[in-house]
């Protein structure tokens, strides 16, 4: 069978079926999000929210498109004029593929929370994600993969990081345990 794209199956989901996911570290200033509701109220909805459809929760969980979202939340305008309808685009992935199709999207445009990425790398290190995975599948290298780990303070994050030998200053060599 042959890969259609999400996009080519976009479908209209009332607002009220749509919750914001949980990891999200993408922040978007107020001026930004004005500007986005200038475009959304100049050019309609050009781009469908990104979603995952929870059949336990019954219902669509955003991966992408959270501000859009919150556009149609905010403003009642958006919302009548759109029938409280939002166009979303569905994809079937698990947890820990949903949350790294977050950060690619947001990372192709945006900024982040560096807190909430912080969290996103715990996050995915406990659902058994290594470094590796986490850089290949979010676009990071492993110095950036480092700094967010550290960020958090959990030394379980540590536990597969091979450290080199510690360096000690010169002259120190001749030292035995009781002189330091």
């Amino acid at each position: 069978m042959e890969y259609k794209s999400p996009a080519y199956h976009v479908i209209p989901v009332p607002i009220e079926q749509i919750r914001p996911n949980t990891y999200n570290p993408n922040t978007v200033a107020p001026p930004e999000m004005k500007l986005l509701y200038d475009s959304i109220r100049a050019d309609g909805y050009t781009m469908p929210i990104v979603c995952y459809y929870s059949q336990m929760a019954e219902s669509y969980i955003i991966v992408d498109g959270f501000h859009r979202y919150r556009v149609m939340l905010e403003h009642p305008d958006i919302y009548e004029r759109e029938h409280g309808m939002l166009p979303v685009s569905v994809i079937d992935k698990p947890i820990d593929q949903r949350m790294a199709s977050t950060i690619r999207h947001n990372r192709a445009r945006g900024n982040h929370d560096v807190d909430l990425m912080s969290n996103i790398v715990k996050e995915l290190h406990e659902l058994g994600r290594s470094d590796a995975w986490i850089s290949r599948h979010l676009g990071m290298d492993r110095d950036e993969i480092l700094r967010l780990k550290q960020i958090t303070g959990l030394a379980a994050l540590f536990r597969d990081v091979k450290f080199g030998k510690a360096w000690r200053p010169v002259g120190t060599e001749e030292m035995d345990d009781d002189d330091e």
